[in-house]
Formats: C-alpha cells, sequence, structure tokens
C-alpha cells in the first residue's frame, strides 16, 4: 500500500471513484485513507450501482418510508449519509494537508445540467446539508455550469468541475474558478481555504477516436490521443494558474484548480490497466480510479513524473490526427453531451428503483 504514498512523492493525490455504505461498516476506508488514500468522487451512476444493485441500503429505505418520506428525501437522505461519513473519515486528512486532500464529492442533479440558478440552489442546499469543510459539489462543465461555478465559488463553496473533454472546456472552468475568486475577494472575504478541482475525462476519448482511426485502418494513433490531449490540458494548467491575474489571487492565499484526471479505467482491454493512470503524474494533480484500478495501480503502477514528459510528440499526435480529417473538438462536444444524458439515466433508474422499494416497503 505504501505505492499511494509515492504519488503524492511526485505531487499526485490518489482519490477514490466509488462509494458504498460498505466501505464504511467493513472498516475497508478507514484501511485505504491509512494507506494513502486521499479522496472520495462519487456520480450518479456510482449511487445507482450502489443503492439500486443491491440490498444493503433496504434496512435504512424502509425506515424513511415508514417515516413517511418522498421518494426525492430518501435519495437525499441516503446518499447524505453516506457524503457525511466519507468526509468525517477524511477529515484528518484535510486537516493534515491544509485543505489541498481530504475531499468528497456530491454531484448536483444531472437534471439541472443546463439551469445555472437550479444548479446553484442544489450545490447550496447540499453544502448546507453536509455542513463539512471537506464537501466538494460537482458541476457539470456546461455553459451553464460555468456560470454557476464562478457564483459558488464566490459564496465559499468547493467545486468539482466534471465531465470535463476539451481543452476549451478546461479553459472556460479554470477561469471560472478564477472569477469566482475575484469576486469573493473583491467582497473582502477569505478565498485562503476555498479548493476545486477540474476533473478530464480520460478514457472515454480514446473509444469514438480509436473507432475513427481503424476506419482509416491508422494504428500508429491507436490509444494515444487522449493522453496527448491531457498532457496539453496540463501545459494550459500551468498557464493558468501562473502570471500577474493568478498572482494577484496567490498573494491572498488562493490554491490553484487542481487538474483531476478521471474515467481512468481502461476501457480497451487491449491497453495496460493502468495507462491512464501511468502516463498522467504529476505535481499538483489527482487521479480518482475505480476500486479495480486502484487494485492494479497497487499491483504494478510505475510511478514517475510522466505529464510533463514527450509533451512535443503529444503535440504532433494531435497534429497528425486533424490531418486525418477527424475533428476532435465534435467529439468531445458529442462525448459531452453524452455524458450528461448517461447520468441523467443513471439518476432516473435510480429514483425508480427507490419509488419501487418504497411502494414494496408500504405494503409489509
Amino acid at each position: 500500500m505504501a505505492k499511494l504514498k509515492e504519488f503524492l512523492k511526485h505531487g499526485q493525490s490518489i482519490w477514490l471513484d466509488y462509494i458504498h455504505r460498505d466501505l464504511f461498516t467493513s472498516g475497508e476506508l478507514k484501511k485505504l485513507v491509512k494507506d494513502g488514500l486521499r479522496g472520495i468522487t462519487s456520480n450518479p451512476t456510482i449511487f445507482n450501482k450502489a443503492i439500486a444493485g443491491g440490498e444493503t441500503y433496504d434496512p435504512i429505505i424502509k425506515e424513511l418510508v415508514q417515516a413517511g418520506k418522498s421518494t426525492q428525501e430518501i435519495y437525499d437522505e441516503l446518499v447524505l449519509r453516506d457524503i457525511i461519513d466519507a468526509c468525517d473519515e477524511l477529515s484528518a486528512v484535510y486537516k493534515s494537508s491544509g485543505g489541498e486532500d481530504g475531499f468528497v464529492s456530491l454531484e448536483v442533479s444531472p437534471d439541472l445540467a443546463h439551469d445555472t440558478e437550479g444548479t446553484i440552489a442544489d450545490a447550496k442546499r447540499y453544502n448546507e446539508a453536509v455542513n463539512r469543510d471537506n464537501l466538494m459539489i460537482k458541476v457539470p462543465a456546461t455553459i451553464e455550469g460555468y456560470a454557476a461555478v464562478t457564483e459558488l465559488i464566490a459564496v465559499g463553496v468547493n467545486i468539482n468541475s466534471t465531465l470535463i473533454f476539451s481543452n476549451e472546456a478546461y479553459r472556460n472552468v479554470a477561469n471560472a474558478y478564477i472569477a469566482g475568486l475575484e469576486k469573493r475577494a473583491g467582497n473582502g472575504e477569505d478565498i485562503s481555504k476555498i479548493a476545486s478541482v477540474a476533473s478530464y475525462f480520460v478514457s472515454r476519448v480514446d473509444g469514438p477516436v480509436d473507432k475513427r482511426l481503424q476506419e482509416q485502418n491508422n494504428e500508429s494513433l491507436l490509444g494515444k490521443i487522449s493522453i496527448a490531449n491531457c498532457k496539453l490540458a496540463y501545459e494550459l494548467y500551468q498557464e493558468i494558474f501562473s502570471g500577474e491575474r493568478w498572482e494577484k489571487l496567490a498573494e491572498k492565499g488562493a490554491k490553484p484548480q487542481r487538474l483531476l484526471w478521471g474515467s481512468t479505467g481502461a476501457k480497451n482491454p487491449a491497453y495496460s490497466d493502468v495507462m491512464y493512470v501511468d502516463e498522467l503524474i504529476g505535481k499538483g494533480t489527482v487521479n480518482t480510479v475505480p476500486p479495480a484500478t486502484l487494485d492494479a495501480i497497487l499491483d504494478h503502477s510505475v510511478v514517475a513524473d510522466t505529464v510533463t514528459k514527450d509533451l512535443d510528440l503529444a503535440k504532433q499526435y494531435l497534429a497528425e490526427l486533424a490531418a486525418l480529417g477527424i475533428d476532435l473538438d465534435k467529439i468531445t462536444t458529442q462525448l459531452m453531451k453524452d455524458g450528461i444524458v448517461s447520468f441523467q439515466d443513471a439518476f432516473a433508474e435510480l429514483m425508480q428503483s427507490i419509488d419501487e422499494k418504497k411502494k414494496a416497503f408500504q405494503t409489509i
């Protein structure tokens, strides 16, 4: 387990992209934190698998049904219990890291992805309900989401900007964060305790790109574009969080918004199961991994500074892709749309499952 602490020596924190009540009751989370885990991320799909995928949560659901709670109230209670328990388990990491790590992410309703005011209201509601300094609220990187991020940062809510697939979206997210800090500082409020990450979804990009490459019988770029794109994002991170505009905020204690690599489990079995981890290690980054990828990391990851390595080659790969007539912007735009729909579907499925369990328990 010392492997997780090796990443930290290179400036990267490993978070777990998974949450389930069993993590707490079994003591597994406590052990992982002791061994170097630095945070947790969740999303509607993860909660759907946890709550609807078994009977672990049924006793709590039955209790809430008997108390006359609605389906939405039951959902909130189930999710908030897990998030609060996770925050408490990671509070020591938050304190010892000076507020750099120890965060637990909770996503606003995916149905609000294109609703700025609704997102702000949902985020504030969850932030108040959890009432923990190490909570991060996840907001999708839509046009409406950018505006919500600025307002939420300005009022002191930690933000995980999620579903980022392109460097244009990443730049917008980073600028929204900085604008929020500027607004908060302009109001005379402390910005030193605000934290944010920008969640860049990695492996999903290679799927549709590889498909188009194979259609052109091009094997030289297979499995290379997503990592190349992320390396350029890191170069952008270094550019944005430096210079006069940023330094004015840094002097007031502002923390850079760290790049978080998400969706880092390899989807293609032909690729190494730690490819999207080992190739993106570097200072000021986070990698959030599902349990299977965490096991693979512990078994055979090679930890070294890699995110800044072969940057010119990464740019060459992207230039070659464009020369083939493959439009990466078009692909990432579609991935964003698909990602929102996927989370909306998972959320709807979870609410339906809770509703069905509710009806079953009402007849007992």
